[in-house]
């Protein structure tokens, strides 16, 4: 397998961090829809990063973005309930066991839609308000605590199969995948 190079920013404004990693995972969903691209490293690559990223938001970003009244706690919320669905869909492509496959295909489209809906909303009413209402000083130092949580993630592979499976459980006890009956 081959393994793509993700990048491992060690500072920066915390929103242009985010905004990187969401180009990445456009990216990386480009290459996972070309049948000529390595698209078993890119479907590792995107489980490893999609859930660093995620967790990295939820410990080091969302908190305190709701402490420096940024935004609320209804925000956060919502945007860990998408990180959940996102993650929920990333298994169900993870447990794909060939990439040439119709089922793989779907579960691509699936992942896709989630994640595409997830960043449209987090730029606005997350990241917006971010820029606007935190100082740089405090966007460089969410920066630094983000992305140093992001790659101790990284370095420990959280996208496997199991990982994965682990976060989507717990989040399913937590009830941030309860509205899923309703779609």
């Amino acid at each position: 397998m081959t393994n793509l190079y993700l990048p491992r920013p060690t500072a920066g404004d915390v929103v242009e961090l985010i905004l990187e990693d969401h180009r990445l995972f456009e990216d990386l969903l480009r290459q996972l829809r070309d049948a000529t691209a390595d698209r078993e490293a890119a479907r590792q690559a995107l489980a490893d990063v999609l859930i660093a990223h995620g967790e990295a938001e939820e410990q080091e970003v969302y908190p305190k973005l709701v402490r420096k009244d940024a935004i609320g706690t209804h925000e956060a919320e919502h945007g860990e309930h998408e990180h959940a669905e996102g993650n929920e869909k990333l298994l169900a492509l993870l447990e794909c066991k060939a990439t040439d496959t119709q089922k793989f295909d779907d579960a691509v489209e699936e992942l896709q839609k989630a994640l595409m809906h997830h960043i449209g909303e987090e730029e606005q009413t997350i990241l917006n308000p971010a820029r606007t209402d935190v100082s740089e000083a405090v966007r460089a130092e969410l920066g630094t605590s983000f992305a140093a949580a992001r790659n101790a993630l990284l370095d420990e592979g959280p996208g496997s199969v199991a990982n994965v499976r682990r976060i989507v459980q717990e989040a399913a006890a937590e009830g941030k995948l309860e509205d899923d009956e309703d779609e």
